[in-house]
């Protein structure tokens, strides 16, 4: 297969309409080539495109900050000698100094298909601000690592934040090209909107399931998204931020292992059994201990379970992390009712609203687990309704 990069580097014919005229580069960490690449490097090598600045999201566009609310500056790229703008620093919204300095945004960011992943909110806000400066936005086409598979509530009415931009599933199972299109049509922008697509691409083929596994390295579009099996367990495991339990961070394994200090796991996993063993189909899942090096429980032994997707145990039609997890913290609560469960402190610069809301998209998650008269049943009622509502809403957006 060849990635919306490859293609346009070697495509001269798909670059002509840029002639004349200025182009930045939206890139992370992730965006490489097929042999590795960065596609800054790449793409200043080409003779006849004039790249005049480059933007970097969350955690930087060379990947220089580990953990949510760090924030990065601009500077001039010590090599190139131009301008790289922060969209996660004093700003997250384009300034109209910063939209001054192009006329086409080439966005190359690795996504991990996650409603909560801020580089969805950033696309979005790129989206808009060059929809009313006139500018164009290119978004070269890369892989949703987890495939199609669609799961979550949609993002509840005025609960818009910097982890939830539209009303989309927490796993939304597009393409990042494929979520510009629709985030276009959504949001009614006049815009130039481009995509070059991918030639080659099966979302819906193993081994890999979205993810061309034999094709590509796994580059971490972030610091803690160190895997493919990081990526399938995260529209789940990152609930974990929205709580007092450790998600992993300071670990080897971020956002597969979730814990904390005083749990029996063996105690959780029988009542998660009890409660909705199907919930718990599709991949490997066991009672680990582990000891963050910073960040939630540094310094103390966890107890909690290792979410496995990478081995025969893997079941990618089954397997339904957002359920997984839910059913986690609902035997939680069932097991410890008085356990302060509930993060109480900033999360990506929010301080009024919990957590766990702003990343479930609304307070039928927290409310559905806090109530001890709820059952499974109830949860998936929700979440079966919003799913088949997306699928269709997705359908005319899909390339692949």
């Amino acid at each position: 297969m060849r990635l919306g990069i490859d293609r346009f580097l070697a495509d001269g014919h798909l670059r002509r309409p840029l002639a004349g005229r200025r182009v930045a580069l939206l890139g992370h960490p992730a965006s490489v080539n097929h042999v590795g690449r960065h596609s800054f490097d790449a793409l200043m090598s080409l003779s006849g495109l004039r790249i005049t600045a480059a933007f970097g999201p969350q955690h930087g566009m060379r990947g220089d900050k580990q953990d949510n609310m760090i924030e990065s500056d601009d500077y001039i790229d010590p090599v190139y000698r131009i301008p790289v703008f922060s969209l996660y620093g004093q700003v997250r919204y384009p300034t109209d100094a910063m939209l001054d300095r192009f006329d086409v945004l080439l966005v190359d960011l690795q996504d991990i298909g996650t409603r909560i992943y801020t580089y969805v909110t950033t696309l979005a806000y790129v989206l808009d601000a060059c929809a009313k400066h006139g500018k164009a936005v290119w978004v070269l086409d890369r892989p949703n690592p987890i495939g199609r598979p669609v799961e979550g509530s949609l993002l509840a009415d005025d609960w818009h934040s910097f982890v939830g931009v539209a009303p989309l599933p927490m796993r939304h199972g597009l393409s990042f090209g494929e979520l510009a299109r629709w985030l276009v049509a959504h949001k009614r922008l006049d815009l130039e909107c481009e995509v070059i697509g991918m030639e080659g691409y099966d979302p819906e083929s193993g081994p890999g399931w979205g993810w061309p596994r034999d094709e590509l390295a796994w580059v971490n579009p972030s610091p803690n998204a160190s895997s493919l099996n990081m990526a399938r367990c995260f529209p789940g495991t990152v609930l974990i931020e929205g709580t007092r339990l450790s998600e992993g961070r300071g670990t080897t394994r971020p956002l597969e292992v979730i814990g904390a200090p005083d749990l029996d796991c063996r105690r959780l996993m029988r009542r998660m059994e009890t409660l909705a063993s199907d919930w718990m189909q599709g991949a490997l899942i066991r009672c680990c201990g582990f000891e963050p090096c910073f960040h939630k429980h540094q310094g103390q032994l966890c107890q909690g379970l290792q979410i496995h997707t990478d081995s025969v145990h893997y079941d990618h039609r089954r397997f339904r992390p957002y359920r997984l997890v839910a059913l986690f913290l609902k035997a939680l609560r069932a097991e410890y009712p008085d356990d302060p469960l509930w993060r109480d402190f900033p999360y990506e610069y929010e301080t009024d609203r919990l957590a766990i809301d702003l990343l479930s998209g609304g307070t039928a998650l927290r409310e559905w687990i806090d109530d001890a008269t709820t059952e499974p049943a109830d949860l998936d009622e929700l979440l079966v309704r919003d799913e088949q509502s997306w699928l269709e809403t997705r359908a005319p957006f899909l390339l692949y």
